[in-house]
């Protein structure tokens, strides 16, 4: 019952999606549905880095589940944040408008300066991978900085904002459950 979304951050790797095969590299992204035939292998010399984020698929009453892809973040359209003229953006692989899919990973891209300017909570707990930059955020009441390599967890509801000071572009993975109700007991 476990869906996947692989994302690529180095080297280079194949891909097997029942009898398809695609090579992937840095900016990577491939989404799994539950019970996809799949295989990954590097038969290169050198490592291949990425992040393989897994959760169980709560389907939607009425809604298909979604189909394996495969894509790269220079395909995925980046939309930016309404009043902040690009300083603050987010890449996304998946529509938001698709219901079928429980789960987003999107890329959130602040320029150096970019801000979240108001303290945000979500009732999804949620997780964020740095890939690029620095940058200062708010997690409850402490500003914490961070920088490329490092991961934050999030609980649910938890106060969160962000200054990005860096000298260059502050880049994170961003991976939170969307598109269903928060379960109200046990399973």
């Amino acid at each position: 019952g476990a869906q996947a979304v692989l994302f690529v951050v180095s080297g280079h790797a194949e891909l097997t999606i029942g009898d398809q095969t695609h090579l992937l590299f840095p900016g990577s992204y491939a989404y799994l549905p539950a019970g996809c035939d799949w295989t990954f292998a590097n038969d290169h010399d050198a490592p291949c880095t990425f992040h393989w984020i897994r959760k169980t698929y709560v389907p939607a009453p009425g809604l298909p589940a979604p189909e394996a892809f495969v894509t790269q973040v220079s395909d995925a359209p980046t939309i930016e944040m309404e009043g902040t003229n690009g300083a603050w953006s987010t890449t996304r692989f998946v529509s938001p408008t698709n219901l079928s899919h429980d789960m987003h990973v999107n890329i959130v891209n602040f320029q150096p300066g970019g801000v979240i300017p108001f303290m945000e909570t979500h009732v999804m707990e949620h997780g964020l991978y740095v890939l690029e930059g620095k940058a200062v955020y708010r997690l409850n009441t402490d500003w914490v900085e961070v920088e490329a390599g490092d991961y934050m967890w999030l609980r649910a509801f938890c106060p969160q904002a962000c200054y990005a000071g860096g000298p260059g572009p502050f880049r994170y993975l961003l991976y939170k459950d969307v598109n269903r109700h928060m379960s109200l007991g046990l399973r």
